[in-house]
């Protein structure tokens, strides 16, 4: 019984000691760093002391470090992986002078020497090992020297000429909390996750160097220059001479040069997690002081550009009103200073580090609109510090629905800024807030993804549009839901409980439901869900309006009117309207319809489509039903009596398309299976001879054919070594035919690239070969060169002059099968043309600007070389009167994105020279000159490459 009574007493004391115990730990990492900058080579040379302290219940034999300048290093970084992903080579192409690095390194733990593993993923994460476990409870001190080589600014640091951005610059522990370490590598989409603690730095820079940072400046001769920059909101930074005066255009140092005169510069800052600062000759320096709604008076600074004065006249005046209007709607501003820096690159928006953010802006509106956020992320970002990387709406959502606020507050409901350069009748066509139309359009599309998405799994649209646009909806909804008076009750103790302890999204919904009182699950659960947060569907009216309108569309379903031109040899011009019903966001039901009368034939002609979307599903297949129609005239003929008569074509084209669904929402890879079947109506001519009155007779019957075809395509989209492949089959009246078309390019590192295209083809009978079959089969068979309108046999293409055999329409050819530029058109039979197979290879390159001499005039020619192999059957025939295998090559001149192309043949086969000599008496040069319109491939990605469409 006595035992019992023991372990009874035992057990209640371990329950009484567990329960004793905190509920929430986290770690603190207190530093110290000396670093100065070399603006010589861009580097910096540093020593940095921390203070670990371990304050979790574990014991720690290691602790994973970011080392984040490292993402620079190579192109086998995430960063590097991340930015190819989301289109851009600029890094991966870059060379060694403009990438950078940290080394160096050389730990030590509590005196002694510790060793470090790389990450078995990432060169921008390490591990150091301790030397002795270090117990909950105690700390440790870890020092190292180190050295960073600044690299170009890719992204959010490094340096632009002899301007700096410095950030993630200095070895930093990675976080760990009940969750785990958090050991994550730099990426450009996706921020960071880091522990809190207390920071001195001291800078050291050139002597004319302006330095804006994290924290507060001791006092120094340069604090008080400074803080006499007091000015009034409406007046321009002053410019004063002496210490802080800029040296323009300095002369670089040389060997024998004294070294330049430096200053150093002490920053300390309390209970935040990162440290930024920013270095220019160049900066304007504006200050004021700002009283808090508890009475405490902070500094509040401006660090601008000359060249941005105007833009910035303001900036104390937006700073202020940023910092009160969220010290009011969420908890006061906890720091002693806010400062706001210009951007030397315009136009890239901004980013947020305690109390600093650095950011650029084209107006004076859009510049209090960007302040204001990148301020806003003081209270998400720097002190609730949520894992961002994992959960970035707690962050930029919840900061975007204080956008929302301010915006409404200071401006109410404007028309979208961006469109202010435009005509009044047009920006009013545009939606208030776009990113909302853009939502709604890829909830219709069924891109988008859930809210709580991590960072680095966004598509780089969604990144915007769900963890910014969405969340802060959601925010809306969820102010919607509890009333704004209590949601603000909310939000201030979600920020007096939570600062400086990095919340997650538990303790969020814990908050709420406290205050509120309300059981929140149906709300919170919509952070996991797919589609649109508000189930009330409007009914839409219909409503014409010119051009587009883009203006309320979640109301109204616009009929848009546009004027149409249209232009070939036959009708010449062709005026009339473009009818559609194309706006934003997208709906089920599409139609384009552009009758056309022409000047010219006197007809009335036209085009059309319509779609419809049977089925989009959640994982992003889609099965779409389209019809489309075409009229217009192809050729004419001109009889015994001068009176010219227009030949006509019309085409009627169902088509069933199911595009397969993607892997992620990052992939950039396509697949689709396309059936259609072209139905088409051609007048033709017909001669015949009346006997008894001996005249001839003209008569112009029509004929209807038929094209069944299939398609399987793939595409990649990807910036680096995009490709396409169509495998087709085409059967028709007598005949089937078969090939395969694949386009790989190959990028090169200052920009343009290779174009490799490969053709393969078989044509086949149905039933025998016989002079009548290949006669009525011959616009079908397989051409070496691109083929000319006549051999257009689906109408896909646009030309000028279809059947025109004679001037400067006679030049134009498609780029299909062989994709041959030499044109022996004026042969009976064109070299080249098969009812068999055929292979070719064509190649398409910029010229680098190293060979190119005409880059060195003021205006880029966007001039091409272009060489073209292939063989064909009756080249390997006995007795075969061609080579086995053709080539031409020459310039090419790239037009409207490659939409216009211009080709010049210089060098070609035998064959190809002895018909130019023998059909072409004068102007060689000139008459063989082919070019080709590929208005068809014209589409939304060529001009809005992170378009959903």
């Amino acid at each position: 019984m006595k035992r019992l009574l023991c372990i009874i007493s035992v057990f209640i004391c371990q329950l009484q000691t567990a329960n004793s115990q905190p509920t929430y730990w986290q770690q603190q990492v207190n530093y110290q760093i000396d670093v100065s900058l070399n603006d010589q080579d861009n580097t910096l040379e540093g020593y940095i002391w921390m203070d670990y302290h371990n304050n979790s219940p574990d014991t720690l034999r290691f602790i994973w470090l970011h080392i984040w300048p490292n993402a620079y290093k190579n192109d086998r970084t995430a960063f590097t992986e991340q930015s190819l992903e989301n289109g851009s080579t600029r890094f991966y192409f870059s060379n060694n002078e403009e990438r950078g690095y940290i080394n160096r390194l050389d730990f030590r733990v509590n005196g002694s020497t510790a060793r470090t593993e790389d990450h078995p993923l990432h060169q921008d994460i390490i591990k150091l090992l301790l030397n002795q476990p270090l117990a909950p409870g105690t700390s440790a001190k870890i020092e190292t020297p180190f050295h960073v080589k600044l690299p170009y600014n890719f992204s959010r640091g490094g340096h632009i000429g002899q301007a700096y951005q410095i950030t993630q610059w200095y070895p930093k522990p990675a976080v760990y909390d009940s969750k785990g370490w958090h050991p994550i590598p730099y990426l450009d989409q996706g921020e960071f996750y880091s522990e809190f603690g207390n920071y001195k730095v001291q800078i050291t820079v050139p002597q004319q160097y302006r330095v804006a940072a994290t924290g507060i400046l001791e006092e120094s001769e340069e604090r008080k220059i400074l803080s006499q920059k007091t000015k009034t909101i409406s007046e321009p930074a002053p410019r004063k001479k002496g210490f802080l005066q800029p040296t323009r255009n300095p002369q670089p140092a040389t060997r024998n040069s004294q070294p330049p005169i430096s200053k150093t510069l002490h920053f300390s800052q309390t209970n935040i997690h990162d440290f930024a600062w920013f270095a220019d000759k160049e900066f304007e320096v504006a200050h004021d002081t700002l009283k808090l709604p508890s009475g405490r008076v902070i500094d509040a600074f401006a660090f601008y550009y000359p060249k941005n004065s105007d833009i910035w006249l303001n900036s104390l005046q937006y700073i202020k009103r940023a910092v009160i209007t969220k010290s009011n709607w969420i908890g006061e501003y906890p720091y002693n200073v806010v400062t706001v820096v210009d951007d030397a690159v315009n136009g890239r928006g901004g980013m947020e580090y305690p109390t600093i953010t650095l950011l650029s802006a084209a107006t004076e509106k859009g510049l209090d609109l960007v302040i204001n956020h990148e301020i806003g992320h003081n209270w998400f970002y720097g002190i609730l510090a949520s894992d961002e990387r994992t959960h970035p709406w707690m962050d930029e959502g919840m900061n975007t629905y204080y956008d929302k606020r301010y915006e409404a507050l200071w401006y109410g409901d404007n028309e979208f800024e961006q469109s202010r350069h435009l005509p009044r009748f047009i920006r009013n066509k545009f939606p208030t807030d776009p990113s909302h139309s853009l939502l709604q359009t890829i909830y219709r599309l069924k891109k988008d993804q859930p809210i709580e998405t991590s960072s680095e799994l966004f598509s780089s649209i969604n990144y915007d549009l769900v963890a910014y646009t969405k969340t802060g909806e959601w925010m809306k909804l969820l102010e919607e839901s509890i009333g704004k008076d209590l949601f603000d009750s909310c939000m201030k103790r979600y920020f007096n409980t939570s600062q400086n302890k990095h919340p997650y999204p538990e303790d969020f919904k814990k908050v709420v439901e406290q205050v509120s009182g309300r059981t929140l699950d149906n709300i919170f659960s919509l952070l996991n869900n797919k589609g649109n947060i508000r189930s009330k569907k409007i009914k839409k009216d219909f409503r014409l309006t010119a051009f587009f309108n883009f203006k309320d569309a979640d109301k109204h379903n616009y009929i848009s009117l546009f004027p149409a031109l249209g232009y070939n040899t036959y009708d010449r011009l062709m005026v009339g309207a473009l009818i559609h019903n194309y706006s934003i966001p997208t709906s089920k039901f599409q139609f384009l319809v552009a009758p056309l009368y022409s000047i010219g034939s006197k007809h009335m002609n036209g085009i059309g489509r319509m779609s419809y979307d049977l089925a989009t599903r959640e994982n992003g297949s889609k099965l779409l039903l389209s019809l489309s129609v075409e009229s217009l005239s192809k050729d004419n003929f001109t009889d015994s009596l001068y009176k010219t008569h227009a030949l006509r074509f019309s085409k009627f084209v169902p088509s069933l398309k199911y595009v397969f669904a993607s892997k992620s929402p990052r992939s950039t890879i396509s697949k689709w299976v396309q059936w259609k079947t072209y139905i088409i109506a051609e007048q033709e001519l017909a001669f015949t001879r009346d006997t008894v009155r001996q005249i001839d007779i003209v008569a112009y019957p029509t004929n209807t054919r038929y094209i069944n075809q299939l398609q399987f395509v793939i595409l990649n989209n990807r910036v680096l070594y995009p490709y396409k492949g169509i495998l087709q089959a085409e059967q028709g009246d007598g005949f089937i035919r078969t090939d395969f078309t694949g386009n790989y390019f190959f990028n090169y590192p200052r920009g343009g690239g290779m174009n490799l295209r490969l053709f393969a083809g078989k044509f086949f009978y149905i039933g025998a070969k016989t002079f009548y079959s290949q006669f009525k089969t011959d616009k079908y068979h397989l051409n070496m060169t691109g083929p000319k309108g006549y051999e257009d046999y689906t109408y896909s293409n646009y030309f000028i002059g279809r059947n025109e055999y004679e001037k400067y329409a006679s030049q134009q050819i498609m780029i299909r099968d062989g994709g041959f530029k030499t044109r022996t058109d004026l042969l009976s039979a064109k070299v080249g043309k098969t009812d068999d197979w055929l292979a070719a290879i064509n190649l398409t390159s910029d010229i680098p600007n190293r060979f190119n001499p005409l880059s060195l005039l003021p205006f880029r020619l966007p001039i091409k070389l272009f060489l073209d192999v292939g063989t064909y059957a009756e080249a390997w025939k006995r007795n075969a009167h061609t080579e086995r295998f053709l080539y031409d090559g020459g310039l090419q001149l790239s037009l409207l994105k490659n939409v216009v192309n211009i080709y010049f043949p210089l060098v070609y086969s035998k064959i190809y020279r002895d018909y130019i000599k023998s059909t072409i008496p004068d102007r060689l040069f000139v008459k063989t000159i082919s070019f080709s319109i590929d208005i068809q491939q014209v589409n939304l990605k060529m001009f809005f490459p992170k378009s959903p469409f």
